[in-house]
């Protein structure tokens, strides 16, 4: 797990022992402080919930979220009963130390009442309406492909293609390339944006045809910052995290 901390205001250091991060942050008067989950693959915010220090030791000890309920007056566990643990892997204090984000991965639904998240209601002019996938465009997409592969609604385009089969899928992968390849050489970019839409759609397919989720290839490309360019020598410099 990795903790983020940035500049705060400095304190007075304690002579006896090293400073903890945990001195840095500042709770409130009942001893609690906010904290946001967020799915780290996709950067859709999950739940806010309150944890105390007890809470937020348990959740560095354990790597999986603990927070302090206000209602019951008790330490809790995400998941401990349901099974959609919350599983740490960064933690990160916001400028002035009065709240923390929790970057997750999440199993299972994050809200009690089985929604993806706790914010699945949107505010239309005076009413409340269901709210779209909070994520990145590409989870969204995923999303979409899961549950047509899940239902397998008539006329759905995404059925079809599962249907096939992977080497229909194939070729249709290859197919997009191409025309991107093509497109990528006209002078305007709308051609260039559909096509590049289709790409990554039929992509995502793919993925979900061979049961790759998506967040394995976030991790995949993830790992990649930071190593030796793959530039061949005698190639200008680049950044060496891409």
């Amino acid at each position: 797990m990795t903790i983020y901390i940035p500049t705060l205001r400095p304190r007075i250091p304690n002579i006896f022992r090293p400073m903890d991060w945990l001195d840095e942050l500042r709770f409130d008067s009942a001893g609690l402080i906010p904290v946001v989950a967020q799915e780290r693959a996709s950067g859709e915010v999950l739940m806010l919930a309150y944890a105390n220090r007890e809470a937020l030791q348990s959740t560095l000890d354990s790597g999986l979220a603990h927070y302090y309920s206000r209602s019951r007056g008790s330490l809790w566990q995400k998941g401990e009963t349901s099974g959609n643990v919350q599983h740490v892997e960064e933690v990160r204090l916001d400028c002035d130390g009065d709240a923390l984000l929790y970057l997750v991965r999440q199993e299972g639904p994050a809200c009690h009442t089985l929604e993806r998240s706790c914010f699945f209601r949107a505010a239309d002019a005076r009413e409340l309406v269901p709210a779209g996938h909070g994520g990145d465009m590409l989870s969204r997409l995923e999303q979409i492909v899961r549950e047509r592969d899940e239902t397998r609604p008539e006329g759905s385009y995404t059925t079809y293609l599962l249907e096939k089969g992977l080497d229909k899928i194939l070729k249709k992968v290859g197919e997009e390339a191409t025309e991107v390849v093509i497109a990528a050489k006209n002078q305007e970019n709308a051609e260039l944006r559909s096509e590049a839409a289709d790409l990554l759609f039929h992509l995502v397919v793919l993925l979900r045809a061979r049961g790759l989720p998506l967040a394995q290839v976030w991790k995949e490309l993830d790992t990649r910052f930071g190593k030796a360019s793959r530039i061949p020598a005698g190639s200008p410099a680049v950044d060496r995290a891409t």
